[in-house]
């Protein structure tokens, strides 16, 4: 047991979504909360704050939705089309994009508590607004939604994560900064007591009669990557910040904890060429470029290599981020028209992206550094087998496809004929990784026989298990905000049951 006479009911390890989403919870059940964060304050927030703040959550129609955000007014309201997303489409996106192989149970824990769960932050102060930006386009007199995505918190991810560190000030949760998780603590009986650090001071054992650990996944350690993910993976451009290293799944693993999960897979996305190598906390998720169903994507060959319109961007981003670490120099180009100009995202127009603009294929792809025959020949191919007799709907699966190319494209398929022509280099940037620790349904860390270890508990990345292969666009935000509550409830009525021995 640590010497220092201070006991915390729950330390919390790390400082984003899932973390403040247990220490707020966890503040509800006990007295003393405390949250250890490894970066410094002008750092803190985790990965959450450069996230685009979108979450997806199970909903059942306009009502519920106004639940949370009860300052709609009647006029917005009645320019939306926002359908419904129940629980059993959301298990099936689970499912479908994961090959099937998302543990049952846990998917099961995130859509149905999903709803309950922004309701209770929505409760403590945080607000939300429709995602009109992002995921709405204007079909007829309404907006309408795609692919189950409805709203994002104010201020995107910087504003949720300043919007729950809030809520932990209000409920008197400590934090500490540039403190760094090192080692659990356990008792003779084997029993988590607490975390030793290091500080500024440098090392301290703190007591605790839980701890959550919500570190994030091992995205930042170019080690690890290239172990777990293979060749070539510690080059990639990190998305969000340098501190997550892999320390909690470390800590858990060193005291038996199960291992869990897709550990060769992970979150990318199709990122800025020119980016830097961590996130800039200016920019945040804005180097992303997520507009390429309306357009086509190319190697520096000029060659297509995947098929742009399988599915809303929601289902695949992510795979189609990794996807390009397979292209000649990890590059990919996303070539549009004039004539989408106003279906593309605002993070297109940013002053620190690096687009080009050219009257002709040929002049574009020079300004890119793309083989100018092998670019107009690929375009001058899709532009013959584009099925123009099938209308072109950007609010859904419009079906306007193309027929008789080697990669044809299932939806979106419109000729680019339309000078300017405008492209934009990407590479993979790495959001997240897939492999992590086993929790049960109270989210208690598991050894391999399946018994939880007490007094440890995780959320967030760190939970192996829920995704594989790629994932339904914001629920990773809403995985970090079930598993954080659900974490900091068990820990805090574990807490308490210790206090009462």
């Amino acid at each position: 047991m640590p010497a220092n006479d201070t006991v915390y009911d729950v330390i919390v390890v790390g400082a984003g979504n899932a973390a403040l989403s247990a220490a707020i919870a966890a503040r509800e059940q006990t007295q003393s909360v405390l949250v250890v964060e490894k970066a410094p304050e002008y750092f803190r927030g985790g990965n959450t704050y450069f996230t685009g703040g979108i979450i997806r959550f199970a909903f059942n129609g306009l009502d519920d939705i106004k639940g949370l955000i009860p300052d709609m007014s009647e006029t917005e309201a009645n320019s939306i089309e926002v359908g419904q997303y129940t629980e059993n489409q959301f298990y099936d996106d689970m499912m479908r994009v994961t090959h099937g192989l998302s543990d049952p149970e846990l998917a099961e824990i995130l859509v149905s508590h999903s709803y309950p769960t922004m309701k209770w932050l929505q409760e403590h102060g945080v607000r939300f607004v429709l995602s009109f930006g992002r995921q709405a386009f204007r079909d007829g007199d309404k907006f309408r939604f795609w692919g189950g995505l409805v709203v994002e918190a104010v201020g995107a991810g910087k504003g949720l994560s300043d919007q729950q560190f809030d809520v932990c000030e209000k409920l008197g949760v400590e934090v500490r900064y540039s403190t760094e998780g090192v080692s659990l603590i356990q008792d003779q009986m084997g029993r988590v007591a607490g975390l030793r650090v290091k500080g500024p001071d440098g090392f301290e054992d703190i007591a605790g009669r839980a701890v959550v650990l919500a570190a994030g996944g091992f995205e930042a350690n170019a080690e690890m990557r290239c172990r777990y993910l293979g060749p070539g993976w510690e080059t990639v451009k990190v998305r969000g910040i340098p501190y997550n290293t892999g320390d909690g799944i470390k800590m858990a693993l060193d005291v038996g904890a199960q291992s869990y999960g897709h550990w060769s897979s992970c979150h990318a996305v199709a990122w800025d060429m020119n980016a830097p190598t961590f996130g800039d906390r200016t920019v945040t998720e804005l180097f992303q470029k997520h507009s390429y169903p309306f357009g086509l994507m190319v190697n520096i060959n000029g060659e297509r290599f995947l098929d742009e319109g399988a599915d809303f961007r929601n289902y695949t981003y992510v795979t189609y981020g990794r996807a390009l670490m397979d292209q000649p120099q990890g590059l990919c180009f996303q070539v549009f028209d004039d004539k989408v100009k106003h279906l593309l995202r605002d993070e297109y127009w940013i002053p620190q992206a690096t687009p080009a603009e050219a009257n002709s294929i040929e002049e574009l792809a020079r300004m890119l550094d793309i083989d100018p025959v092998g670019l107009a020949r690929t375009i001058e191919d899709y532009n013959a087998a584009v099925r123009t007799d099938i209308p072109y709907n950007a609010t859904v699966k419009d079906g306007r496809r193309t027929e008789g190319l080697a990669v044809d494209k299932t939806n979106w398929a419109e000729t680019i004929d339309t000078p300017p022509y405008r492209g934009w280099a990407v590479t993979t940037g790495i959001t997240f990784t897939f492999g992590g620790v086993k929790v049960n349904n109270r989210g208690q860390v598991v050894t391999n026989a399946q018994d939880p270890i007490p007094g440890l508990y995780a959320a967030g990345e760190m939970v192996g298990g829920l995704f594989y292969h790629n994932y339904p666009g914001g629920s990773g935000l809403s995985a970090g905000m079930v598993f954080g509550r659900l974490a900091g409830n068990s820990a805090g009525e574990d807490a308490l049951a210790l206090k009462d021995v």
